[in-house]
This record gives C-alpha cells, structure tokens and sequence, in this order.
C-alpha cells in the first residue's frame, strides 16, 4: 500500500508540473497584451507601458517568469488578480462554493437517474427498453453543453416560464454569504427563508441538467455493461436459487458489486464537471471559477488563469488520488497484484 501512494503521489506532481506548464505557456500563445488591455493603446505611451511591465513582472524572460510563478504557488501565494487588484486565492475560494454547489447537484442529477437507468436497461437485455435508454444516453453524451442549455432556456424559461433565465437567486433578495452555499445560506435567513430556498432551487435546476447530462449518460452506460458481467456470476444465480426476490437479487447484491467501475467512474467525471462549468456557467451567468476563468481569459489576466488553471487542477487530482485510494480498499484484487 505504501508504495502504491508513492508512485501516485509522484504521478500527482508531475501532474501538477504538466498543468502548471501548460497554463503559462499557452495563455501567453493567445494574441493579446495584458498590459495595453490595462492601460488603453492611448495612454500606454513607452514609459508608462514599460514601468507597468516591471510593476506586473512581464519584463522579465519566460523562463525566469515560470520559475517565479511555481516558487510563489508552493508558497501558497498565486498572485494578485491585473484587473481587480484581488489576491487569487481569496476570488478563487470566493467563487468555489457556487461551482461546487453546481457541480454536486449536477452529479446527484446524473447519479440518481443514471445509474438505476442503466441497471434498468441490463435487465432487459436487447429489449425496447434497453435501446431507448442506451439510445437516449448517447443523444445526452453527444450534445453540446452549450446547446442544450439554450434549448432547455428557450424550452423552459422563455416559452413556460417554470425557471429564470441566469443567476443564483433573484435580485430583490439579499442573502448573507455564510457557507456559500446559496440552498444553504437561505435556509439560515431569519425571514421568508422557504421562499428564497425555492427561488435558490429554481435557478440552479436548468444548470444542473446541462451540466449533468454527460455524468447521466456515462453512468447509465457504465452501470449497464458493469451489471451484464455480474448477472452471469455464479452467487447471482445461487441467490436466485435460494428464492431471494429480483429486487434483493440484482438491486441489492448484484448492484453492490458492480460499484467498483461506477466509483472509478464518478471520480473520473470530476474533470468532466469543470470542463463542463465554464460553458455552463457562462451559458447562466452563474457566478463561478468557469466564469471567472473564461473572463480572464478575455482580459489576458495572467495571474487569475494560471493560479486558476493549477487550483482546479490540483482539485481534480486529488479527488481522482482519493478514488484510486478507495479503489484499492473496495477491490482486494487490487490489494493482491
């Protein structure tokens, strides 16, 4: 086991390594200068552009530019935002909790539904159901996130009026940011907290179906083959012999021992939810790191992308590091090799 840790821990740095290379150097391929979208070409004259270039530290060669920027991250300091002048750390943590919020709600929505679909569909094998269910995980892992959350905004907020448009929570609310979680935070409020816990959930509906349609489908496809092979075991077939129920037989002891690749599965999807938040949350103006990201791109915020880019990164690595380590505890084949 000691060993197995080691060898992911240093596969966990130079993943890190890899992402914090590839987040300085290709922000800096993208045609732009940070320091004119700052200033303005009028009032960028010679002197004032070069003392701004000392001031954010660009006047420097790229290689002396990425050392200092991997120094200052091991330090736990990433910089301070061009734009706002804000520490990094500080506006990512700020915006963590409402990326968080969507993307959990997002895989409870492709957890609850994708899974019993797909155990649904293994038990009628090559029937109409099966094909209809692998037939609409395939539709829902194809589309484009960006297109099916305008189709479920004109569907559901322009023509039926049953969801807003964007954002978390209606602007005549004023709700304290004590968790940061919205669902949370409301339901501390003194006043009409029913009222704004609805308003809450409304807005985050429509992103949690575009942003959990892809877990959906994958988990539906993966619970399906995963339930194929263990239907064929022979303790399935001991316990249909001993008279047990079909719900005790598949639900309870089949789907138990068919989690192993599922639990792969849902930590894998973690790097699907992130990619998926910044067209989601621009899509609803949901005010998150994939938006805040997207932005700084746009305005060549140096600071804000790599910091960004290598906290989201080492977010998902470590949540992939945890699902290898439950992994090895779950499968005892995998202790054995």
């Amino acid at each position: 086991m000691a060993r197995y840790l080691l060898k992911r821990v240093i596969i966990f740095a130079i993943t890190l390594w890899g992402i914090s290379l590839a987040s300085f150097s290709l922000i800096r391929l993208v045609p732009g200068d940070p320091v004119l979208l700052l200033l303005g070409e009028r009032q960028a004259g010679p002197e004032v552009y070069a003392r701004m270039q000392r001031t954010l530290g660009l006047h420097l060669p790229l290689h002396q530019q990425y050392l200092t920027f991997v120094g200052n991250a091991l330090r736990g300091n990433f910089g301070d935002s061009i734009v706002s002048k804000t520490s990094v750390l500080h506006e990512f943590f700020a915006r963590f909790p409402a990326t968080l919020e969507l993307a959990l709600m997002a895989m409870l929505f492709g957890i609850v539904l994708g899974i019993p679909l797909g155990v649904l569909a293994a038990l009628n094998r090559n029937g109409f159901l099966d094909y209809s269910i692998m037939f609409t995980s395939l539709l829902g892992y194809s589309m484009p996130i960006f297109w099916w959350g305008l189709i479920l905004i004109i569907t559901f907020s322009v023509w039926l009026g049953l969801t807003p448009v964007a954002g978390r929570i209606g602007m005549i609310y004023d709700v304290p940011s004590v968790t940061g979680f919205m669902l949370i935070d409301t339901l501390l409020v003194p006043e009409d907290r029913g009222e704004m816990f609805v308003d809450a959930l409304r807005h985050l509906i429509l992103p949690a179906i575009a942003m959990g349609t892809i877990p959906l489908a994958l988990l539906a496809r993966i619970t399906r083959s995963s339930m194929l092979e263990i239907i064929g075991e022979d303790y399935i077939l001991a316990a249909r012999a001993k008279g047990l129920s079909k719900f005790a037989v598949y639900w309870i002891h089949g789907l138990r021992n068919a989690f192993i690749p599922i639990i792969t599965i849902i930590g894998l999807l973690v790097s699907t939810l992130v990619a998926g938040a910044i067209l989601t949350e621009t899509i609803f103006s949901w005010p998150g790191i994939g938006k805040w990201i997207l932005h700084s791109i746009t305005s060549r915020d140096y600071p804000v992308i790599q910091g960004g880019i290598l906290l989201i990164g080492g977010l998902v690595v470590i949540i992939n590091l945890s699902v290898d380590v439950i992994y090895v505890f779950i499968n005892p084949r995998v202790r054995i090799s």
